[in-house]
């Protein structure tokens, strides 16, 4: 692996570089831990094997008050406080150490909790999102220590249910409320629109995430004797998620605007092709532009159906179905009243007079960033030297953070942005994620060179 070309002339970049095997060793450890928050299908000791690796990078740098905090959704948040100069601001840096299930193991051309580097990219579950987050944070602090000290006071949250979207971390920072105040906040869940190119990601759409379950008979019919007349479930559930999108497959709620535009940078329709591996032939779905699509607009997605499987499967009349329906809820949208909405819509659709039962499981809302703060300057500058040749791109962000919006709330006049390594090739929630080194590296010099800039404006 070869150094990034600004480590030749910048003191800071020389010692990430320098730090690069480091970094690959101890990621390799992080991604080992099968740390999902999903209980039912992973065990919880491996979340708390990962919990307290954090906390003993953090108390290995010098970081005071180190705790595991028992969120109510029953995961842990790993923080830590390291002190800087008297009088200097408060940086609170946030990642999570949670993943997403690997899906489908045989699909990973590599074990998906075994760090592998291929073709120039490390892989694993985790790698960018965001254990690579946890990295960067570390990278950047001891090139800040290992150069002159670091200038402003530390905050770290490392979070243990980002990606099951249950609010553990958001419900106790509402109920500590001094905890996680800091001048600024940089979130390391976002990621570059493409490698090389330094972005920052100044609006998150929300979610609200709900579990439909549909009954029309007290149990299966034979399909002989009853097909034809008898109420089938899984039609009437699949008649319902069909209503949630029009002909060209845009997202269509009763209420809910789908026409927004984005006014940042432009998402060229071939470019997104490539990157979410579109099979040819295939069209994309949505009207607009790609970035109005993903970035600005509702979109719906059927995370899960529970119905038969095909194998196995007898000639019944299903009495029951049941779908995960997750809407992602564009920035200026309420996720409460999209909840709402989507509610109403599934009631209103449902066929046949079926019983319809609506579970709320998760919801966060969207987020935009105050990109004129002087914060983003000191990110423009940084970025500048760490990318040479390249000015700070803006970009929005399809997926959701729910404790930005929490963050802001509980400290209006913190300015937060958003950085990170998940940029399209790292394919994060996909089999085969992984994590560009030469990002991670530029990445933590960016972060670095923020916190010192920063601290001197």
């Amino acid at each position: 692996m070869s150094s990034i070309p600004v480590a030749e002339t910048n003191p800071v970049a020389q010692t990430v570089a320098s730090l690069m095997p480091r970094a690959r060793a101890e990621l390799a450890e992080l991604v080992a831990f099968k740390s999902v928050a999903d209980f039912d299908q992973f065990p919880k000791s491996e979340s708390e094997g990962a919990a307290n690796w954090v906390a003993a990078a953090l108390r290995a740098e010098g970081f005071q008050d180190v705790a595991l905090l028992d969120t109510p959704d029953g995961t842990q948040s790993v923080y830590g406080f390291l002190p800087g100069p008297e009088g200097a601001k408060t940086v609170l840096l946030y990642a999570h150490y949670d993943v997403q299930p690997p899906l489908d193991e045989a699909g990973w051309t590599t074990p998906p909790f075994e760090l592998t580097e291929r073709d120039g990219r490390w892989y694993g579950r985790g790698a960018a999102d965001c254990k690579g987050g946890v990295i960067m944070h570390l990278l950047a602090l001891r090139a800040l220590k290992a150069n002159g000290g670091v200038p402003v006071h530390i905050k770290v949250i490392a979070e243990g249910s980002e990606e099951m979207g249950t609010g553990g971390l958001e419900r106790y920072a509402e109920d500590h409320p001094d905890l996680l105040a800091a001048d600024t906040i940089v979130i390391g869940d976002a990621g570059n629109f493409r490698v090389g190119l330094p972005t920052v990601t100044s609006t998150l759409r929300g979610m609200t995430l709900l579990r439909v379950q549909v009954d029309t008979l007290e149990g299966n019919l034979h399909s002989g004797q009853f097909g034809g007349a008898a109420p089938d479930a899984l039609a009437a559930l699949i008649r319902v998620l069909d209503s949630l999108r029009a002909e060209d497959g845009s997202t269509t709620v009763d209420g809910l605007a789908s026409d927004d535009e984005w006014e940042g940078l432009a998402y060229e329709e071939e470019q997104f092709r490539a990157d979410a591996k579109v099979l040819d032939g295939v069209r994309l779905i949505g009207s607009g532009t790609v970035a109005d699509r993903i970035w600005a607009r509702p979109a719906v997605t059927v995370l899960g159906i529970d119905c038969p499987p095909v194998v196995g499967a007898t000639p019944s009349v299903q009495a029951g179905a049941r779908a995960l329906v997750s809407l992602r809820v564009p920035p200026g949208v309420d996720a409460a009243e999209a909840t709402k909405l989507l509610q109403a819509h599934i009631e209103a659709h449902t066929p046949w007079g079926a019983r319809i039962h609506i579970e709320q499981v998760g919801q966060g809302q969207p987020f935009s960033a105050d990109t004129t703060s002087p914060a983003y300057a000191a990110m423009s500058e940084a970025m500048s030297v760490a990318y040479p040749g390249q000015e700070m791109q803006y970009a929005g962000q399809g997926g959701s953070i729910p404790l930005c919006n929490t963050l802001a709330s509980l400290y209006p006049q913190a300015e937060i942005l958003l950085i990170g390594l998940s940029e399209p090739e790292a394919q994060i929630h996909a089999v085969n994620e992984s994590v560009s080194p030469q990002e991670l590296e530029r990445l933590s010099v960016t972060e670095a060179l923020f916190l010192h800039n920063y601290a001197t404006n």
